[in-house]
């Protein structure tokens, strides 16, 4: 299929409608979480370990029960003893049981009367604690007599903090180094950085009198979180209603339940609704922000700039319980290139930090990181451009990623070609300015996706999907429906669906949603299509096969079938009663034919040299993004991703103290950029449509996140001619680069 053979008919496909959500939210109208309120309601608060490893001795939280107003107190001996496998760990990560293993694992919950009440009776309960050796960082986890988190975690038959290992390999890694003209090995580390949505964790559950409870939370998956709370307590999924909130941003870290089991337990036990929302303190402390790692990268090519051999291995932080996502870190580090060599191993590592979540694109950055910084440095070392050998080395249609699958139509090379002509890259630079350049990828997935399509009696049309909203997916899907129906976009309303009301949907991430809504969509279109012609042909009395559909109107197909003025969508709905009744339709089916996307970013950067402060100048995101459905959406995940790259390349981590306790638990002291910090930020779409997707869809939610830090990392070394093997480049740790400390 050619390229432009997907999107050479769209007529509303690619425009820019205003956002269908958002008179509600600039507004204040729009409900989030922490929003919602319920007659009789009672407010939970969470006790929380300040010890980094302890053992949960005893717990007595009889004075707490007697203070005016507590109605409940719960503690992990409230929750089903038989869970085992991935349950049992998704539980302890929710309430400690024996140990407590980070500081700000959860110990007990109350629910009482007002929210000052629930924190005062937090003050009561009384636990002793045995303090336990620690280890929070990859170094310490991994030496040996490394306190051991869980003792049937094994590593080479023996007790381990390697909870798993991922492997990848192609060609004769061996062989490959030796014909090598030149040789770079560098090691690199990451700290852990939050996704830093500003909406806190929060809900509301509802547990009535016949043991159906309703959840209301601010989630990426109103599913994940009927069965996460399923999976905990015990209820059957299908006694459990799941309503989605506005969700106030999410990046990956709200794909997992953290207060809906104990919001639910603790309204089981007093028979009211119970709310509970996190402070910025326990979101930090409590919900996962992405791995920390370290990384030893290696990569070989000969004089003409051919890479021959790549390898890499990583080691990235689980928390406290197994699951870090090596996957990205090992599977995307080398794909936009073709390499012949190469071997990728990646670490599973336990420590004393919360369990990590996902983050845009989970680990693919840290991957991305190392292997993007070398390149630059044989880049150098051949005296020839960055982009160029890029370009020399890009995967094509054909070429077999190190990961395994053999790439399809795809636009990375384009993004490179893009780049290289861009007026950013020939720009001039100032004193003490640099300019980076990277490149990364990103899987993209399908999925699980349902559907309901509707026409209301005036002629407009409802469409209800199962995913949250947290990225433009209402306005895109509102875009799709109407060019399809061949209707204005104003006539269509696209709602998020609760778990008792549409099909089962997998969770908003991975850069899925439009990819997969957008395909149970336009099958859902077709059958009300379909339908609509059949009323036509009922009312004039021919064949359905006669009838064609064509802007937003039901027409005879030719002079044959008869000479009729054409039914509009609105004629049509008004005589549904009399043609046969409702129209409308649903379609659910596990998506497929997702493809991944590949991106190269420019960035420029000033260093200050004398209080090491680095400011970014000028940013441009180049990225392959299939069709762009709705270009604003789309221009604002690749800004959203290069900010938080910005952030997580230059200012942002986690940081403990002596005790194993998070110290910068708010955006005080931890450092996320404002506009200030920024540019203007500049972007480019390469529109190579997917061939397997109706539209051309291919998700670019995550891709963005991938190539900043190195992109960012490679300009301050070109300002500053010293490079930097570790992130944040904060200013103390760029200061002491530059004076060569």
């Amino acid at each position: 299929m050619a390229k432009d053979d997907i999107t050479k008919s769209f007529k509303l496909i690619g425009t820019r409608p205003n956002r269908p959500d958002g008179f509600e939210k600039v507004t204040g109208r729009a409900k989030y979480g922490a929003d919602i309120s319920a007659v009789g309601m009672l407010h939970g608060a969470v006790l929380r370990s300040p010890y980094a490893h302890a053992r949960i001795k005893s717990i007595n939280f009889e004075k707490a029960a007697k203070l005016d107003g507590v109605k409940a107190i719960i503690t992990r001996d409230d929750f089903p003893k038989d869970r085992d496998g991935e349950p049992l760990k998704l539980l302890e990560n929710t309430i400690a049981g024996e140990i407590a293993y980070y500081d700000g694992h959860a110990i007990a919950a109350v629910a009482a009367t007002s929210v000052f009440t629930a924190k005062e009776a937090l003050k009561e309960i009384e636990v002793e604690y045995e303090v336990l050796p620690w280890a929070i960082e990859i170094d310490d986890a991994i030496k040996p007599g490394a306190p051991i988190l869980h003792d049937h975690i094994q590593f080479e038959g023996k007790p381990s903090n390697i909870a798993g290992t991922l492997e990848h390999k192609k060609g004769d890694i061996d062989k490959g180094f030796s014909e090598a003209d030149v040789i770079i090995e560098r090691e690199f580390k990451t700290e852990a950085v939050h996704q830093g949505y500003l909406e806190t964790h929060s809900c509301l559950v509802s547990v009535a009198a016949d043991g159906r409870a309703t959840i209301w939370s601010s989630s990426q998956g109103q599913f994940m979180v009927r069965a996460m709370t399923s999976y905990l307590t015990g209820i059957p999924q299908s006694n459990i209603r799941a309503i989605p909130a506005e969700i106030g941003g999410g990046f990956g870290g709200k794909t997992i339940v953290y207060l809906e089991p104990l919001a639910t337990i603790l309204s089981q036990k007093t028979g009211r609704p119970v709310k509970i929302v996190m402070n910025r303190e326990d979101t930090m402390r409590a919900s996962g922000p992405t791995s920390g790692s370290k990384s030893k990268i290696k990569i070989g090519a000969t004089k003409d700039g051919k890479i021959v051999a790549a390898q890499g291995t990583y080691y990235l932080q689980a928390g406290a319980f197994p699951g870090s996502p090596i996957r990205g870190a090992v599977g995307c580090s080398l794909a936009p290139y073709d390499i012949p060599n190469a071997h990728t191993f990646g670490y599973d590592v336990v420590s004393n930090r919360c369990k990590v979540a996902a983050y845009r694109a989970p680990g693919a950055p840290i991957g991305a990181y190392g292997v993007e910084c070398v390149l630059d440095e044989i880049a150098e070392k051949l005296n020839m451009c960055p982009l160029e050998l890029r370009k020399i080395n890009a995967a094509k249609e054909g070429t077999q990623a190190v990961h395994g699958p053999t790439y399809p139509q795809m636009g990375y090379l384009e993004t490179v070609e893009a780049a290289i002509n861009h007026p950013h890259y020939k720009a001039p630079l100032g004193k003490h300015q640099g300019r980076g350049v990277a490149s990364g990828f990103w899987f993209n997935a399908g999925g699980e996706s349902s559907a309901q399509l509707n026409i209301t009696e005036d002629g407009n049309v409802v469409v209800t999907t199962g995913h949250p909203d947290i990225g433009g997916s209402r306005a895109s899907i509102a875009n799709i429906t109407a060019e399809l129906l061949g209707i204005h976009h104003d006539k269509v309303s696209v709602l998020i669906g609760d778990t008792a009301t549409i099909g089962y949907s997998n969770l908003t991430g991975g850069s899925r949603v439009l990819f997969a809504s957008a395909m149970v969509v336009t099958e859902s279109a077709k059958i009300v299509i379909k339908q609509l012609k059949q009323r036509a042909a009922k009312i004039w009395g021919i064949d359905e096969e006669a009838i064609e559909w064509e802007n937003g109107e039901a027409r005879p197909a030719g002079d044959n079938a008869g000479k009729f003025a054409p039914l509009t969508l609105a004629e049509l709905a008004e005589k549904a009663t009399a043609t046969g009744g409702p129209i409308g339709a649903g379609y659910q089916v596990n998506t497929e034919g997702a493809e991944g996307g590949f991106a190269t970013h420019i960035c420029d950067v000033e260093v200050d040299m004398d209080l090491g402060i680095v400011r970014v100048k000028r940013y441009t995101s180049i990225q392959d993004v299939g069709k762009a459905i709705h270009p604003d959406y789309v221009e604002g995940q690749l800004h959203g991703g290069c900010v938080q790259g910005i952030g997580w390349a230059l200012s942002e981590e986690y940081i403990y103290n002596k005790d194993g306790h998070l110290d910068n638990t708010g955006f005080l002291d931890y450092r996320m950029p404002v506009c200030s910090d920024l540019p203007m930020l500049d972007t480019v779409l390469i529109e190579i449509p997917n061939p397997k997707h109706p539209q051309g869809v291919r998700g670019v939610g995550e891709v963005p996140l991938v190539p900043p830090l190195a992109a960012i990392s490679n300009a301050v070394y070109q300002a500053i001619g010293k490079r930097s093997y570790s992130l944040p480049m904060s200013p103390p740790k760029v200061l002491k680069i530059i004076e060569g400390n």
